[in-house]
């Protein structure tokens, strides 16, 4: 049986696990983001074109029921237009059951296509964009490293959704420290109200190998962090959202949707704050594995 070839480590969104991954590019493109580890011994490149295809038609007898495919690795909306198309075309030729093909994508990515280009390359099948929000607050970004604005991303994603395209957006919790919780809040709770996603994942930054945060940064504690989702939960007027706090790095489980299930996410992380079995004093126990 022949499977993809994978350059390590190969990055994916949880909810990517089923699906079959293709890398068309390895590293990230952008990779200046303080908090974030993923891509920082990976130079950024992108794979001979022709590689890349012979793989999808080699790859294809042995998954010819599948109908979902991740395209990694950062940000392949960056990738040249008529290339993505190329690749689009070419999964949909070799995969007669696929449904959907998703990749990461930043805003800038996204707004560098016209709406034709979007059009047509949602027609292909490109389905879910996921996109590193981080925060609302256009301060913190620039102390992070982020590479683009929360403006820029707030225009990509309604652009984008008006394509007909979904997109996952991820913050973080605690990414702030606890200096700027409370503008990390805010931020995030205005720019998320602006741009209606149609699917949000709230994680927690921990920091990890290759991160190296902005001077004078002071992780939240555990219930810090879970104070902090609370305060931005009460704050969100979300429309039609599916919203998921449930990563390994979160204190306790979270999910539902938005607007319907917002009072008994609020009700569930209250019994939480007064429980008592949230550390106030230190980030708390780090999890197996991220």
């Amino acid at each position: 049986m022949t499977y993809p070839r994978y350059v390590e480590p190969v990055f994916r969104p949880p909810a990517e696990a089923d699906s079959l991954i293709f890398q068309v590019a390895y590293g990230c493109p952008h990779n200046s983001c303080r908090f974030c580890g993923m891509y920082k011994g990976v130079r950024y490149r992108e794979r001979d074109e022709e590689d890349v295809l012979n793989e999808f038609a080699a790859v294809a007898p042995a998954f010819r029921s599948e109908s979902r495919i991740f395209l990694a690795d950062g940000d392949v909306m960056a990738l040249p237009f008529a290339r993505l198309r190329t690749y689009l075309a070419a999964l949909n030729a070799h995969y007669p059951s696929l449904a959907r093909v998703n990749v990461y994508a930043n805003g800038g990515s996204i707004l560098a296509r016209s709406q034709d280009e979007l059009l047509e390359l949602r027609k292909l099948k490109l389905n879910t964009l996921y996109l590193g929000m981080e925060s609302g607050s256009e301060e913190l970004l620039k102390l992070v490293n982020k590479p683009e604005s929360a403006a820029v991303m707030t225009e990509a994603v309604r652009r984008a959704q008006a394509c007909g395209f979904k997109c996952s957006v991820m913050i973080l919790l605690g990414l702030g420290g606890r200096t700027y919780s409370e503008a990390h809040i805010r931020g995030t709770i205005e720019v998320l109200n602006r741009m209606q996603p149609r699917l949000l994942s709230a994680l927690r930054f921990i920091p990890v190998p290759n991160t190296r945060m902005f001077d004078g940064f002071e992780e939240l504690t555990e219930y810090g962090a879970v104070e902090e989702l609370r305060h931005m939960i009460a704050g969100f007027e979300l429309e039609r959202t599916v919203f998921r706090a449930n990563h390994t790095s979160n204190p306790a489980p979270l999910a539902g949707r938005f607007p319907a299930d917002k009072t008994a996410l609020l009700a569930g992380l209250d019994v939480l704050l007064r429980s008592g079995v949230l550390d106030r004093r230190s980030p708390g126990p780090r999890p197996f594995s991220l």
